[in-house]
């Protein structure tokens, strides 16, 4: 007599079950915001550092360089930008050229404020993407990703 194995049921993933990951493995704050089923973190001891996809591909094969890795990053198709999930130790950038040089590169520092991470659901929009997932608790040096993107810009833009 043959035996009929009972159909597989695929696994689907929610967003419960990945937020649930993110706080689990990677130890992110994350929660789901319930208006509108986001996976959302509050920046503390993890912030962001937020480029343009460009300048955020050469930042990271300089930090792949340095074996800086495994570097957790979210991109965001429609906007062209990607974060850097890092440790929040970037200091106040003193000087106001190296201030405005970021600020003309769209460098944008998040070190408080809420930061919203990929979730499985499907969205025509693709509001948000893994470039390189979190799978685990490493996070970069804000500092060190910031250094690595201050080097890949020009010495002065024109006026």
């Amino acid at each position: 007599m043959t035996q009929i194995s009972p159909p597989v049921t695929d696994f689907t993933e929610t967003p419960q079950s990945r937020c649930e990951f993110y706080r689990r493995v990677c130890h992110l704050p994350t929660v789901i915001d319930p208006p509108t089923g986001r996976i959302m973190m509050r920046a503390g001891l993890v912030g962001a550092v937020m480029m343009p996809a460009e300048l955020a591909q050469r930042v990271k094969t300089l930090l792949d360089q340095r074996g800086v890795a495994p570097l957790p990053i979210i991109g965001h198709p429609r906007a062209g930008m990607w974060t850097f999930l890092v440790r929040s130790d970037i200091r106040p950038v003193g000087d106001a050229i190296e201030v405005a040089r970021l600020w003309k590169a769209r460098v944008v520092v998040i070190g408080d404020g809420d930061i919203a991470l990929p979730s499985p659901l499907p969205n025509s929009l693709v509001l948000r993407t893994w470039i390189s997932p979190a799978i685990g608790t490493f996070r970069p040096s804000g500092a060190v990703v910031l250094e690595c993107a201050r080097a890949c810009l020009p010495r002065q833009y024109p006026r």
